[in-house]
């Protein structure tokens, strides 16, 4: 028996729980990791109160969460490439890294580097896959001045690090609590508010080439009013405002790859990328750790830790 995050039907957070499951068993091509740190991200509260039930039905009992590091316990057959002991990094796509066991499929992981800390590697993967795409939608090269919305949460953080690599000057909207970070990465902070447009002119006089909005609320049309043209806008949360201007909605699932989240992992371990880590709960705490979540608020990632 282990410890699960399950829920069994939709609801608020209060409709979590932490059960004692069966042991899971990997199958072929599959690898049976326990896991040391585990993300929290928001589009598992969206599907957790139903508001993707069409996309993604749930199952129930059904369990939470994507990202993951840990330590493969058990190799399933046709697994030539992991042994037990060995320390990883990946994901799932069956909602049920939030756990102490899980199940993974083999090409799903990556060899953890010890430069890594465990609670970064499990954080990383939809938050940094996300942040790549987002980068990559937007065609962010050097010369470009690229703005980013919620440039201090858990994937905005990542993007404009990236987008910095690829050679453009960031602008990031982010409360002032934040702006010391985002200053100390090279980001030219902005806070977010009334005004914000014209601040946005004052720090970039040559415009703005291109727009990644995290954050929702009215970011697709300031990138219009700032006269961004539509392909190189992003937004990965705003969908309704994507359909009516024809911005792109291009989330994580161009770079939802192991080469992708090697890559990353990479960056991090050479100190190239920093992944914050806004705070971490036991898994007994997952509650907690929503609330916590949907405050909106907290500086890069939330990490469960088995």
């Amino acid at each position: 028996m282990s410890l699960a995050v399950r829920f069994d039907e939709y609801g608020e957070i209060d409709v979590l729980q932490v059960r004692q499951v069966a042991r899971p068993e990997p199958g072929r091509g599959e690898v049976l990791v326990r896991v040391r740190a585990a993300g929290i991200n928001p589009g598992e509260n969206a599907i957790r109160i139903g508001a993707l039930h069409d996309l993604w039905p749930a199952t129930f009992p059904s369990g939470e969460g994507s990202d993951l590091a840990g330590v493969v316990e058990e190799v399933g057959p046709d697994v030539p490439t992991w042994s037990v002991g060995d320390e990883v990094i990946g994901w799932v796509d069956t909602r049920a890294s939030q756990a102490e066991l899980v199940v993974v499929p083999a090409e799903h992981l990556v060899r953890r580097d010890p430069g890594v800390p465990w609670e970064v590697g499990g954080a990383l993967f939809v938050a940094g896959a996300t942040a790549h795409a987002t980068v990559h939608a937007v065609a962010t090269g050097p010369g470009d001045t690229v703005v980013v919305a919620g440039a201090a949460g858990g994937v905005g953080s990542l993007a404009v690090q990236l987008a910095r690599h690829a050679g453009a000057t960031v602008i990031g909207l982010a409360s002032e609590a934040n702006h010391p970070w985002l200053a100390a990465h090279g980001v030219t902070p902005v806070s977010y508010g009334d005004g914000v447009a014209d601040r946005i002119r004052a720090a970039a006089p040559g415009g703005v080439d291109a727009f990644i909005d995290t954050f929702g609320g009215g970011y697709v049309d300031l990138a219009l009013e700032l006269g961004v043209a539509k392909e190189r806008v992003d937004t990965i949360i705003d969908f309704a405002g994507a359909a009516r201007t024809g911005v792109k909605a291009e989330g994580m699932a161009a770079s939802a790859t192991a080469e992708v989240l090697g890559g990353l992992a990479k960056l991090v371990a050479a100190g190239d990328l920093e992944v914050p880590i806004a705070e971490t709960f036991p898994l007994t705490e997952v509650r907690a750790a929503y609330r916590e979540l949907m405050r909106r608020h907290t500086r890069g990632k939330i990490v469960l830790l088995p």
